[in-house]
């Protein structure tokens, strides 16, 4: 049982209006001040701010569970969705039929498809001197991305992009009611694929639903709740970081017009650019476990069963492990320690499909255009997530 929030102290406000810089300007303030901080809003929760700290939480999955809150705020409403919402090695099962689908072989399979689309996307703004690049262009390529991966019937697609975004809306919004309605659309999308892979099988070595239905533990099939539960997690969880990310990196090459044309001269620089980015604008806040026991940490004692925010968006810019934490630097001798795709048995599975997304967009966006920079203000996303959901661009 979940008990009764215990802790009153208030470090920092997590509804406060953000723009797309004053987030890391908080962080970097708790990291100084009080990096193992509390908060009464967003219903409570414990926030983690320095590098050691999220890696020590992301990494014990035995004292840091995810099978009572994941996510800050609480939007679990409607069924538990693994492997997210389970603990190893309850969760094991679903990672072991989904992992091999997500290697980095198979990501780069769906490279080609992605530029194509991105091209496709581009063209129109192209021809209207800009647009937003996150309305018109990066809400779409992962949904698209990912209906080539999960083999979804094409005319699914608009559909799954029209709800996935209405339920990550609401959640930004913090609206309960909401956030059960447009997750439930996103359940019977769930339960439709279930069936139309039942009546027509499909390989699966090569399909994920048919990977998670061929699945086994302990020789029993995967439970049919949390299958549909499993399908239901895929469906969405992909979607909202390479949007955000995308937009970030078209914020910040917008302001450093001499990075933007050093990449945009030397493409094979754009993999190490990425992960800079990924380190700098991680586009997650709200990763959350649960304590079993009271913990230690930062000179604070977190008791148990209250919700503890993982903010890898502050940990990546954590001066004691990346100096000069709020710059960008290209090739960053420790770049590989980044938490972009966090730690331990949750790590991030769609890690190399995530880091294809982000390379073939960006080499298109600066292949298509000769400069561009921002037109408009920079609409910004809310917990759990960090960063831009709207950047107008000007093309120069």
């Amino acid at each position: 049982m979940h008990r009764a929030m215990t802790t009153t102290v208030q470090d920092f406000d997590p509804e406060v209006p953000e723009d797309f810089d004053s987030p890391h300007a908080e962080y970097a303030r708790l990291r100084r001040e009080c990096p193992v901080a509390h908060t009464n809003g967003l219903g409570g929760f414990w926030a983690l701010t320095r590098y050691e700290d999220v890696k020590r939480a992301a990494s014990d999955s035995t004292t840091f569970i995810t099978s009572v809150q994941n996510v800050v705020p609480k939007v679990a409403f409607t069924g538990r969705r693994p492997p997210l919402h389970l603990d190893p090695p309850e969760h094991t099962p679903y990672r072991k039929a989904l992992n091999p689908l997500l290697s980095l072989e198979r990501s780069e399979a769906f490279a080609g498809k992605a530029r194509e689309l991105t091209r496709k996307l581009l063209a129109p703004m192209v021809e209207n001197g800009g647009g937003d690049i996150c309305v018109e262009l990066s809400s779409y390529l992962p949904v698209h991305v990912f209906g080539e991966w999960m083999r979804m019937p094409e005319e699914w697609l608009d559909t799954l992009h029209d709800a996935g975004r209405a339920f990550i809306l609401a959640v930004h919004s913090n609206t309960p009611e909401r956030m059960k309605e447009t997750s439930l659309r996103l359940y019977d999308m769930a339960r439709g694929l279930i069936a139309v892979r039942r009546e027509n099988p499909q390989d699966p070595a090569l399909d994920p639903t048919s990977a998670l239905l061929a699945a086994r533990h302990e020789g029993e099939p995967l439970p049919e709740e949390l299958l549909v539960g499993t399908v239901r997690q895929v469906l969405v969880v992909g979607m909202v970081a390479p949007m955000v990310m995308i937009g970030n990196i078209c914020v910040h090459l917008s302001r450093d017009k001499a990075l933007q044309q050093q990449l945009r001269a030397d493409p094979s620089l754009v993999p190490a650019a990425i992960e800079e980015f990924l380190r700098l604008y991680t586009p997650y806040r709200g990763f959350a476990r649960t304590a079993v026991c009271d913990v230690d940490m930062g000179g604070r004692t977190i008791p148990k069963d209250e919700a503890i925010a993982l903010v890898y968006a502050s940990a990546n810019r954590d001066e004691d492990v990346f100096p000069d934490g709020d710059k960008f630097i290209l090739n960053r001798p420790n770049i590989a320690q980044h938490l972009a795709f966090g730690r331990g048995p949750h790590n991030c599975p769609g890690v190399h499909l995530g880091r294809m997304q982000l390379r073939v967009a960006l080499e298109e966006i600066l292949a298509a255009t000769r400069e561009f920079e921002l037109s408009g203000p920079v609409s910004v996303s809310r917990w759990p997530e960090v960063g831009a959901l709207s950047v107008p661009l000007r093309f120069v």
